[in-house]
């Protein structure tokens, strides 16, 4: 995945070298204008929107709360009735009677009583009906208001107002026929009711019958049912079983998939105040509710949303359409201008390619300012100065062939040599100055190994054997006080080394491992091994020769890794006899492993005075022979 990732973006900028910097230009100053524009138009719509939303809320959440208080009114004027219909004691008899009335009781109670119940009703002409429901047998029932309770016996609220034991119950009741008439044909008129049940109780625990309150649907919820609309909004009602009841035949709801409200209603919470925006077809809708706690329903104000967002799209496509425009002309005046400015850029540009196909003799004639002029001037500055190494390099050209003439001549001198000593070694071995004839093969091959430098890299054994000469002639000198000592496994004799790497630090075992009386009398020994370390090869040089104080080794290490400039300044001016142990051998030794194998390799030395001194030398394991190493062949033989 990360491969992909890495491959889309290297095409990217492929693709992007190759587009001319005015066309950058063009597209930089596009996005630079264009991005604050998309950001502020997006928060300025938006803000836009929250308004318009907010606006609409507030204008239809005032109608809703007027058609509340409406509704409340009714409810009031319902349970005025109810209250006004059961505290006559003429009533409540009539209720209770032990016995049958005599027609003149009868007459008398209706003329009296019984009026005054319809007067109630003529007074309230939003109530429809006032009904008294009574199980007591010796009761008549005068029609429309004292009526036997058998003729609700099979009604779906029936029970449930038995259960609640005097609490009034609200209930909306559609498709109600006339209770005198209920059981006849399906043809029969019927009606929709906002109506209060109640079981009443006189004395407290008497049951005396049931009241119904009733008044028409659309005159409890008069702006459900108004014919006059503003056409954006219009109400309906919500009961405690999720039935919706509105004006029927209004054009608000027409084509409105009502399913769908209410599944939104049911999906969204409740609280009073709350609104939600819900899309039914094409269409974004706000919905506002409010609670009818007696009812245990919810009034809901439906109102669309098209035009005020028809009109927010608009205002929006008008203004994308003049910033387009916009961008467009400013582009193009950019465009314009930045040729101007680019001209003598592009004039830079072609004196480059002409450059490119070999014509080093460009003129720019250009009298700029600025960074193109600046750009110019460093072109010409450039090609003067590529003449000038140009001339160098045919001069530094000739130069090699003259060395390349007093290499040849060199190694005619050194074929001269090489042949000198050998006469003189036959010459000892003639005379059985066999010493002698020893110290003349090591120096021959001393001299060989030294100046045959064909490669910067060869094979530790190699290294080993130039090594075992110094040490053989160096022993002429200190009368064989000189032992080297080999610890070096045979696997190991293929790694690679830089040659003349191991010389120098030979020579300072030596030089320096000889400063003392008892390396003098007793001689010093010198060991060479080799061991592999986690990371690569570990190669020891050691002696037992005078070792080196604290003081010593410190400088000794800053020699080794001081910069080059602090170095000449401190050292390089002095006499040579004052060089001489400076350290410059294994400065030079530790920056060639670094130049050939980078700054994790190199050397360092540890010593104590009077007793020993190692230089440790750390390089990557590297087998000049290619394959495997003798371990390694016998691991998978």
């Amino acid at each position: 995945m990360g491969f992909m990732r890495g491959k889309g973006r290297m095409r990217v900028t492929q693709i992007t070298n190759r587009i001319s910097i005015q066309t950058k230009l063009i597209g930089a100053y596009i996005i630079i204008i264009l991005i604050p524009i998309i950001l502020i138009s997006w928060y300025l719509f938006n803000e836009f929107y929250q308004n318009t939303i907010q606006d609409t809320v507030n204008n239809n959440q005032y109608a809703l709360e007027s058609e509340k208080a409406n509704i409340l009114n009714n409810i009031e004027a319902m349970g005025r009735a109810a209250q006004f219909s059961i505290t006559d004691r003429e009533v409540i008899q009539y209720l209770h009677n032990a016995h049958e009335l005599e027609v003149s009781e009868l007459v008398d109670f209706n003329m009296n009583t019984f009026s005054n119940l319809q007067r109630l009703l003529f007074n309230n002409p939003n109530i429809t009906n006032v009904r008294l429901f009574t199980d007591n047998p010796n009761t008549e029932e005068i029609w429309p208001i004292f009526l036997k309770e058998s003729r609700i016996a099979d009604r779906s609220w029936y029970k449930d107002v038995l259960e609640r034991k005097g609490e009034a119950r609200w209930e909306i009741l559609q498709n109600e026929k006339d209770i005198m008439n209920r059981y006849n044909t399906d043809n029969e008129a019927s009606w929709t009711y906002v109506s209060l049940l109640k079981e009443i109780y006189y004395p407290k625990d008497t049951r005396v019958a049931i009241l119904e309150v009733d008044m028409l649907m659309e005159k409890f919820f008069q702006k459900l049912f108004s014919p006059i609309q503003d056409g954006q909004s219009h109400m309906l009602v919500i009961d405690r079983y999720g039935g919706m009841f509105t004006g029927e035949g209004n054009a608000f709801f027409k084509g409105m998939n009502m399913e769908q409200l209410r599944q939104a209603w049911n999906a969204n919470s409740h609280p009073e105040g709350a609104n939600f925006t819900v899309t039914i077809g094409d269409t974004p809708y706000l919905i506002l509710a409010t609670a009818i706690d007696n009812l245990d329903a919810h009034l809901l104000n439906v109102v669309s949303l098209k035009e005020p967002v028809t009109q927010i799209h608009h205002t929006r496509n008008i203004f994308i359409a003049a910033a387009v425009v916009l961008i467009a002309l400013l582009s193009a005046i950019t465009y314009f201008l930045q040729g101007l400015i680019l001209k003598k850029l592009h004039i830079l540009r072609d004196s480059m390619k002409k450059v490119r196909r070999g014509d080093l003799n460009v003129q720019i004639d250009m009298d700029a300012g600025g960074e193109v002029g600046e750009l110019a001037h460093h072109f010409r500055q450039m090609m003067k100065k590529m003449n000038e190494l140009i001339v160098e390099a045919v001069n530094k050209q000739a130069a090699t062939k003259e060395a390349e003439l007093n290499s040849l001549k060199n190694q005619i001198d050194a074929h001269f040599l090489y042949n000198t000593l050998e006469n003189l070694k036959m010459m000892a071995e003639v005379e059985a100055q066999y010493t002698i004839s020893n110290a003349l093969t090591s120096l021959g091959a001393m001299m060989r190994y030294s100046l045959k430098w064909s490669s910067d890299q060869v094979q530790l054994r190699n290294e080993i054997h130039h090594i075992q000469n110094y040490i053989a002639i160096m022993n002429i000198r200190y009368d064989d006080k000189l032992e080297l000592e080999l610890d070096i496994p045979s696997s190991y004799l293929e790694q690679e080394v830089l040659k003349m790497s191991l010389q120098p630090l030979v020579e300072n075992a030596v030089k320096h491992g000889m400063n003392i009386d008892r390396a003098r009398r007793e001689g010093v020994t010198i060991w060479i091994r080799a061991s592999q370390c986690e990371d690569g090869m570990l190669i020891e040089v050691g002696d037992n020769g005078a070792g080196m104080s604290a003081h010593q080794l410190e400088e000794l290490h800053e020699k080794m890794h001081m910069e080059d400039a602090y170095f000449h300044n401190k050292y390089g001016n002095r006499p040579e006899r004052e060089q001489e142990g400076n350290g410059i051998g294994m400065r030079n030794v530790t920056q060639r492993i670094k130049m050939y194998y980078g700054n994790e390799y190199g050397i360092w030395v540890e010593s104590a005075e009077g007793t020993y001194t190692k230089v440790f030398m750390k390089l990557p394991y590297l087998i000049l022979s290619g394959g495997m190493s003798t371990d390694e062949k016998h691991t998978y033989r």
